[in-house]
């Protein structure tokens, strides 16, 4: 039913080395990339979670209540993903921690990237 996420960027290097730091922790990689769109996604599969330059020539803009969430493998990926990008100008959202009125597994963190976009990378594994 996923196919790939879209989101907009004012500065497409700039959010390129963001999100390069913080998918490596998750293991993905560069899997398109061109003047206008930057896609990331699992070695040897499709781009999952593109950046572009919004195809009307317009400022990006972030959508009210609209988030991103990354799946991670293990806790200390979510850790890594959150520092990294703290580390490279995000804003925190919501530390690395449990959030058991989800479930009790449920340990994820939040961040906006640098043009405002909510992201949490979210871990579901007992650890």
């Amino acid at each position: 039913m996923y196919s790939h996420t879209t989101i907009g960027a004012n500065d497409l290097a700039r959010a390129r080395a963001f999100y390069d730091a913080v998918f490596a922790p998750l293991g993905h990689e560069v899997r398109y990339a061109d003047d206008m769109l930057v896609g990331w996604g699992a070695p040897g599969g499709p781009p999952q979670f593109l950046l572009a330059r919004p195809f009307n020539g317009e400022a990006p803009s972030v959508g009210n209540g609209a988030m991103i969430a990354l799946q991670a493998p293990r806790r200390s990926v979510v850790d890594a993903c959150h520092a990294a990008a703290i580390a490279r100008g995000g804003t925190d959202e919501g530390r690395p921690g449990l959030r058991p009125h989800y479930h009790p597994n449920y340990y994820g963190a939040y961040f906006r990237d640098l043009d405002g976009n909510k992201i949490c990378v979210v871990c579901h594994q007992a650890e």
